[in-house]
């Protein structure tokens, strides 16, 4: 295992510079302090989209715009996915500490402007200024929670915010329908404001990283200032923005083969196309090309990627299945999707005790194959059946992708040094919610197609739901929900399908041992690359 020093903080890293030795990271107390504010900072963006769909009905209703209050969710969802490698690079560029302070102002600034809201439009558009603070907000998180821990403790923290996570997705729709019951709806966003400030407290008095940009390489332990590649950051965001754009919006605001949808789509692959050219010509681009040339991040991004596809079935469509077949209250049906929240936690957290044995790749194997055989299971689910037997496959699921990703995001952060830390674990990131949105789009067509060939018409899936919230106005309401299970099924495949694919990425594009950084109070040149495995280590 990497070795490291006594109550060493984030200067731990094995990027140490000359002059930066542990006594310039925080100590373990203020460590604690650094966490403390890391998961309230996660518990912000966590709880943001389950507190804001419970006010939906409040919102349109004070302030009207139903045609597009979908994109409440979209622009934030935008905003955090197209800025994500943006931050990844800026805080392996300047640190930390400011791009984590720049995004919890940005996304405080945007629930103020939220609260303030006066029409849709002003809304939506105030939750994309709160979106542009959530992705540094994801990304500088997850980076500074493996600057903080060295490899054997990074669990923990990984851990501590897995349980945010899946306390926020229990916890979020109960708070949302109390502030929305008992006071007014802009209480939603205005309640960020304290804790969002409790936070920024905590980081500002007790983050203290050590000057390492100041000392990468160079003459005299000297580097020359770095440049930030704006241009290509205006491109990135550009490229995603308008494909994200036409995924989400396709076959929902307009066909597939609508004129809007082919112009975005061509738009988007044209902003591709300058990304490659001036990212090609930049000296220090935000999306660097070693991002893919290197087999450990190009096998973790491709895996993460189809994690997002997999994840679309239980997030989105079994919530419908739930109220739709099982015939429960929309809260029952959330404490079913709950399970899965509550088993996560726990398996990343012991997902330690097997990668230390068997590694990070197997481990990720083991997991994701798991996950596709409770997937294929699905299906198998009689009907109507019974709220516990989708509940107990969540529950698998949920264990079984805790034991997935875990692994690869601590074993692909361990394979690089701190100035590369933050480009990598934004491309994790970004490449998971892509495959999100991918899978929103491409399950969504799915879906919709079994229906309108069960019902024997067009249809789509969120009428049919809606028309089934109300028994009495529905002739055949059995074969309704029939079909709404045979779609659900289909999605449920196909993401098993998605998992298959997630395991060949593995087995074929990632190395059997992950070339680790060994952890050390020397310079970058001076040290060596282990494997996470013991075992091996020692023969």
């Amino acid at each position: 295992m990497p070795s490291t020093a006594p109550d060493s903080g984030l200067g731990s890293g094995p990027d140490h510079g000359p002059g930066s030795g542990p006594d310039q990271g925080p100590r373990t107390d203020r460590r604690g302090a650094v966490v403390a504010a890391l998961m309230l900072v996660m518990a912000l963006a966590a709880l943001d989209a389950t507190i804001v769909s419970t006010a939906v009905p409040q919102i349109v209703g004070a302030l009207g715009g139903f045609s597009v209050f979908s994109w409440l969710f979209s622009g934030y969802l935008l905003a955090a996915t197209v800025t994500l490698p943006v931050y990844g690079k800026l805080s392996d560029t300047f640190g930390r500490k400011p791009v984590l302070i720049a995004g919890s102002v940005l996304f405080l600034l945007g629930s103020a402007l939220c609260a303030l809201a006066w029409n849709m439009g002003a809304l939506i558009a105030f939750r994309v200024v709160q979106g542009l603070g959530g992705g540094a907000l994801q990304g500088t998180v997850q980076t500074l929670a493996a600057d903080l821990y060295p490899l054997k403790e990074r669990p923990k923290i990984q851990a501590k915010l897995s349980t945010v996570w899946a306390t926020s997705a229990v916890a979020g729709p109960a708070v949302g329908g109390l502030i929305t019951a008992y006071t007014d709806w802009r209480w939603i966003f205005l309640i960020n404001l304290p804790i969002g400030a409790l936070a920024l407290w905590l980081i500002v008095r007790h983050l203290h990283e050590p000057g390492r940009a100041a000392t990468r390489g160079g003459p005299g332990g000297r580097a020359p200032a770095r440049r930030v590649d704006w241009p290509g950051a205006l491109a990135v965001f550009a490229a995603g923005g308008v494909l994200l754009t036409a995924l989400v919006q396709g076959g929902v605001a307009w066909a597939w083969l609508s004129a809007p949808s082919l112009a975005l789509f061509a738009g988007g692959l044209l902003c591709v196309a300058a990304v490659v050219v001036i990212e090609r010509r930049a000296a220090d681009p935000i999306i660097p090309g070693w991002v893919w040339r290197r087999r450990p991040i190009a096998a973790v991004n491709l895996a993460l990627g189809s994690l997002g596809l997999v994840m679309v079935a239980p997030t989105v469509f079994l919530p419908t299945y739930a109220q739709s077949v099982l015939q429960l209250a929309p809260m029952a049906a959330g404490f079913v999707l709950s399970a899965m929240t509550l088993s996560w936690p726990v398996s990343a957290a012991l997902s330690q005790h097997v990668y230390r044995r068997i590694g990070f790749r197997n481990t990720a194997m083991l997991g994701i194959g798991a996950a596709a055989c409770v997937l294929f299971a699905f299906p198998v689910l009689p009907y109507p059946g019974s709220a516990w037997q989708p509940a107990l496959l969540m529950l698998l699921l949920g264990a079984a992708l805790g034991l997935f990703q875990l692994p690869l995001i601590v074993g692909v952060q361990s394979t690089v040094g701190w100035s590369e830390r933050g480009t990598t674990t934004a491309s994790v990131l970004f490449c998971r919610q892509i495959g999100q949105t991918v899978g929103a789009a491409l399950f969504g067509a799915v879906a919709n197609g079994v229906l309108s060939a069960k019902l024997g018409g067009a249809g789509s899936l969120d009428s049919v739901a809606k028309a089934l919230d109300d028994p009495g106005s529905v002739a055949d309401a059995d074969r309704l929900r029939r079909a709404v299970d045979a779609a659900v099924d289909a999605v449920y495949v196909g993401a098993a399908c998605a998992a298959v694919v997630c395991l060949l990425v593995l087995l074929f594009m990632a190395p059997r041992r992950f070339p680790v950084i060994q952890e050390d109070e020397g310079p970058p040149q001076q040290q060596e690359k282990k494997d996470e495995e013991p075992q091996e280590q020692q023969q």
